[in-house]
C-alpha cells in the first residue's frame, strides 16, 4: 500500500520540481562531503563514493534544467 503522508503537490511545474530535486542533491552532496572528512579509513572512502553518486545525479538534474532552457 502506497502513504500518502508526504505529497507533492499536483500542480508543481516539472521545471520547479528539477529545481527542487537540483538544491536537495546539492545539499546531500555537502553534507556526505564534510561528514567524509569526519571519518577514517574504507568508511571515509564508501561515503565519498556516495558523494560523487550525488553529485552525478545533480549533474544530471542540471543538464535536464539546461535542456529545457537553452541558452
Amino acid at each position: 500500500m502506497t502513504s500518502t503522508i508526504f505529497l507533492i503537490a499536483p500542480d508543481i511545474d516539472n521545471r520547479t520540481l528539477l529545481e527542487y530535486a537540483c538544491v536537495s542533491l546539492a545539499s546531500a552532496s555537502v553534507m556526505a562531503s564534510d561528514f567524509a572528512r569526519d571519518l577514517k579509513g574504507s568508511q571515509g572512502h564508501t561515503l565519498l563514493g556516495i558523494q560523487q553518486s550525488i553529485m552525478l545525479g545533480e549533474m544530471a538534474v542540471n543538464r535536464v534544467l539546461d535542456n529545457l532552457d537553452p541558452p
